[in-house]
C-alpha cells in the first residue's frame, strides 16, 4: 500500500510538472483565427511574410474616426526625451523625428459606442481587429468601387490604438493576435496611458482629503467599465488610501458631432428633423433637461441649435446641431449628477476618455469657468465641486510617451534622417452595397450599420486614402486649426 501512494504522488507530481510546462491554447475570435490560419479567408494576415526587422516600417494609428487624430499630433510632437540617450528632458528635435505613420479613421463604422446599447459588442470587437488587420496587412482599396484591393502599402512596426472604446473592447484581442502572429509587433491603448496620467498630475498625498475623478466617454466605453476598474486597479496598486470618487457620464453624441455625423449634426437644417438621434428633452440620464437651460448656456447663433416653440413659448423640440453644444451639455450633465449624488468631494480631474473630446477643450475649460460663478438664491450651485486645481486629463500626450518608450526598448526607432511622413486612410461603405442601406449622403444608415453579424466575409465597408472628397470640410478646418503638425503632413496628400 505504501509503495502504491509513493507511485501515485510521484505521477502526480510529474503530471503538474506537465502541466506547468504546457502552454495554453488561447480560445479565438473567428476572424482572429480566420487571420492566423485561414489562407482563403478575406482577413488572412499572411503573417509568415511579415519584415522580420520592424525598424524601419510605419508606426500605426487607428480610431473610429478623426478624433484619433488628437493622439497623431502628440505622437508626431512629442519632444520630451533626449533622442541620443533616450533620457527624459527635451533636445529641441522630435521623438518620432523622420518616422513614417500609417493612420485609419474607420469613419463608416463609426460611432463606436453605440454598438454595445445596441447588443453588438461582439461585433465591435471584430470591427477593432479589422482595423488592427488593415494596418499589418500591405494594400488598401483605391476607391469604394475597386474590386480588389490593389493599392500597395507598408506594413507597421507597432499599433496605437486611439480610441477609447476600441481599447476598451479590442485590445485584449489585438494582443492576443500580435503574440500569435509571431510578427513582434506589439500595441498600446489610451485607458491604461490615461488613468496613470491622471494619478501622476494629482499627486495624491497620504492625508489627502477625499476627491472626485470624472469620465467623460463614449456610452460603449463607460458601460464596459474599463475606466472605473483601471482607476479602482491604480489606486489599489499605488497604495492610495485617500477616498476617491469617480463620476462616469456618458458622452451622448459628442464624438459623433465632432465628426459631422448627419443623425447628430446638419449644418444644411433650420428645423427640428425626425432623424436626429442626439439628447432630446426629457429627465433621463441622455436627456436635455428644461430646468437646466441658463446652465447649459447653449449657443443658439446661426442654426447651432433648431427648436420648436408653443404658443406660450415653450420649448416643444429642441435639438442639438453643433459640437459646442454637445461638449456643453455632456460636460454640465457630468457635473449636476455630481452635485444630485450628494457628494461633497471636489472634481479635481475629468478624463476626456475619448480622443474626440480634446477637440473641444476651449469649450470645455469655458464651462468649467462659467459653472464655478453660477449662482441661485445667492448661493454658489458648484463652486465646491470644482477644486482650485481642477485639470481636464488627455491621455494622448502619455499615450505617446508610452509608444516611444516600446519602440526605443525595443530598438525598433528608425531614426532615419529625413521628413516625417503620414499616409492617411479612411473606411467608406462599399460602393457596390444597396441604396437601401445608405443615407441620402451616401452613409451607412443607422439600422444597417449596427443590425450587422459577426463571421461574415461580406465586405460593407472599404479603406481608401484620405481625401477632399472624404473628409469632412468643417473637421479639416478644425484639424488646420488645432492639429498644425497633423495638418501639415496630411493635407499636401489629399486629393
Amino acid at each position: 500500500m505504501k509503495k502504491t501512494l509513493i507511485i501515485i504522488l510521484a505521477c502526480s507530481a510529474v503530471l503538474s510538472s506537465c502541466k506547468k510546462n504546457v502552454r495554453q491554447t488561447p480560445i479565438n475570435l473567428p476572424i482572429v483565427d480566420k487571420a492566423l490560419y485561414d489562407s482563403t479567408s478575406i482577413y488572412y494576415g499572411n503573417f509568415e511574410e511579415y519584415p522580420e526587422d520592424l525598424k524601419m516600417l510605419p508606426i500605426g494609428v487607428f480610431d473610429s474616426g478623426t478624433g484619433g487624430l488628437t493622439v497623431l499630433e502628440k505622437i508626431i510632437s512629442l519632444d520630451v526625451f533626449d533622442n541620443i540617450t533616450g533620457n527624459k528632458g527635451n533636445d529641441d528635435i522630435l521623438d518620432f523625428a523622420g518616422e513614417h505613420f500609417i493612420y485609419l479613421a474607420d469613419q463608416a463604422n463609426m460611432p463606436y459606442g453605440n454598438y454595445d446599447a445596441e447588443g453588438k459588442s461582439d461585433y465591435l470587437r471584430e470591427l477593432v481587429i479589422k482595423d488592427a488587420l488593415f494596418l499589418l496587412d500591405d494594400n488598401y482599396y483605391e476607391t469604394q468601387y475597386s474590386s480588389d484591393a490593389e493599392g500597395e502599402k507598408p506594413r507597421v512596426k507597432i499599433i496605437v490604438i486611439a480610441c477609447n472604446t476600441a481599447t476598451a473592447y479590442g485590445l485584449k484581442e489585438i494582443t492576443s493576435l500580435l503574440e500569435q502572429s509571431n510578427t513582434g509587433v506589439k500595441v498600446i491603448g489610451v485607458i491604461n496611458a490615461g488613468v496613470k496620467a491622471t494619478f501622476d498630475q494629482l499627486n495624491v498625498g497620504e492625508d489627502e482629503a477625499p476627491f472626485a475623478i470624472g469620465v467623460l466617454a463614449t456610452p460603449g466605453t463607460i458601460a464596459s467599465g474599463a475606466y472605473q476598474r483601471t482607476i479602482e486597479e491604480m489606486i489599489a496598486e499605488r497604495s492610495i488610501k485617500t477616498e476617491v470618487e469617480v463620476v462616469n457620464q456618458k458622452g451622448y453624441g459628442f464624438a459623433e458631432a465632432v465628426d459631422s455625423e448627419s443623425d447628430f449634426v446638419n449644418p444644411a437644417l433650420f428645423l427640428p428633423r425626425a432623424s436626429y438621434r442626439g439628447p432630446r428633452i426629457g429627465r433621463g440620464d441622455d436627456s436635455l433637461d428644461i430646468n437646466l437651460m441658463r446652465i447649459y448656456n447653449f449657443d443658439f447663433s446661426g442654426n447651432k441649435m433648431l427648436y420648436r416653440r408653443g404658443i406660450r413659448g415653450e420649448y416643444l423640440d429642441l435639438q442639438l446641431n453643433d459640437a459646442v453644444n454637445y461638449a456643453r451639455f455632456n460636460l454640465v450633465s457630468l457635473v449636476e449628477k455630481h452635485r444630485l449624488s450628494g457628494s461633497t468631494a471636489p472634481l479635481r480631474a475629468i478624463i476626456l476618455g475619448c480622443t474626440h473630446y480634446p477637440f473641444l477643450i476651449e469649450t470645455l475649460n469655458q464651462v468649467i469657468a462659467e459653472l464655478r460663478e453660477i449662482k441661485v438664491e445667492s448661493r454658489y450651485l458648484y463652486k465646491h465641486l470644482i477644486a482650485d486645481d481642477f485639470i481636464f486629463i488627455d491621455p494622448a500626450i502619455y499615450t505617446a510617451i508610452e509608444c516611444y518608450n516600446t519602440l526605443r526598448e525595443d530598438g525598433n526607432l528608425a531614426l532615419r534622417i529625413g521628413n516625417q511622413k503620414v499616409c492617411g486612410y479612411i473606411s467608406v461603405p462599399d460602393g457596390f452595397i444597396e441604396s437601401t442601406n445608405l443615407t441620402p449622403d451616401g452613409k451607412l444608415t443607422y439600422d444597417f450599420k449596427y443590425g450587422r453579424d459577426v463571421d461574415s466575409e461580406i465586405i460593407s465597408t472599404k479603406q481608401v486614402p484620405f481625401s477632399k472628397l472624404n473628409i469632412d470640410s468643417n473637421n479639416l478646418q478644425r484639424i488646420k486649426s488645432l492639429l498644425p503638425y497633423s495638418y501639415e503632413l496630411i493635407y499636401p496628400t489629399l486629393n
